[in-house]
């Protein structure tokens, strides 16, 4: 069935949309409707996935029927390099030749809309967290920079008294203390701690908008699920990152 897409929206927030999906994937299943836009991707390497939902009112204009566009996520990052702050960026579906037409400013780029039916329709696990923090963007990325020299993995702890990340290489070790008061919240009822992989962790938080609170569910050897908005909270992003269990 064909899909009427048609809408208008900052090139600022599309970028964020882009910078916080392609960490993970190139191309995505696009579900578009009268309410607003979602997705749902695994990584090629099933280690990690992201969740998107930006409602109507992050866009200008949008009207919509419902249904699954396949959209080429590098195609939009080239279009997306001719934008300038403050461009409005015009995204339609072309119904009779099946392709994405967007023009920004003086430009318009028609692609060819991927096929939908090899992409695999994700389930997100119910998983109940013993713990929950919430912090600053910034905080987490003062860590993962802290990280970087010393291994290609990190912990993350939670405790009734605060939030640690820690990362322990051959020789040296790092560790980013946050007591409870300099949290934007905590609620743990056990202490938690798991390992992941540094560098799709550093990729997820770096793709996160500046100024933003990320909020993280833990729980031991769990999944870490990382919640934040964007899109000036007119969308929601959550990433789920498979944990590294460590051998004995």
């Amino acid at each position: 069935m064909a899909v009427a897409f048609k809408a208008k929206v900052k090139a600022d927030i599309l970028k964020e949309v882009i910078n916080v999906v392609s960490t993970l994937v190139d191309e995505v299943k696009l579900q578009v409707g009268p309410d607003g836009v979602s997705l749902k991707a695994v990584d090629p390497a099933h280690v990690a996935m992201v969740e998107l939902k930006l409602g109507k009112d992050a866009f200008e204009e949008l009207k919509a029927s419902s249904g699954e566009l396949g959209v080429d996520i590098e195609k939009l990052k080239d279009v997306l390099k001719l934008a300038k702050a403050g461009d409005m960026l015009s995204v339609d579906h072309n119904e009779d030749t099946n392709r994405l037409v967007v023009s920004i400013a003086n430009i318009t780029r028609r692609m060819a809309l991927v096929d939908t039916t090899g992409m695999s329709d994700p389930k997100v696990p119910n998983l109940s967290y013993p713990t929950t923090v919430s912090l600053s963007v910034e905080d987490l990325n003062q860590g993962i920079r802290a990280s970087e020299s010393v291994s290609d993995h990190i912990a993350l702890r939670v405790a009734s008294d605060g939030f640690e990340l820690a990362c322990e290489g051959d020789t040296d070790s790092v560790s980013l203390k946050l007591k409870k008061d300099l949290l934007k919240s905590l609620n743990a009822k056990e202490a938690a701690r798991s390992l992941f992989s540094l560098d799709y962790f550093s990729n997820m938080i770096r793709a996160i908008p500046a100024g933003q609170e990320v909020t993280l569910h833990l729980g031991n050897d769990y999944p870490v699920r990382v919640e934040f908005k964007i899109a000036d909270g007119d969308g929601e992003v959550m990433y789920l990152l498979a944990p590294r269990i460590e051998s004995d």
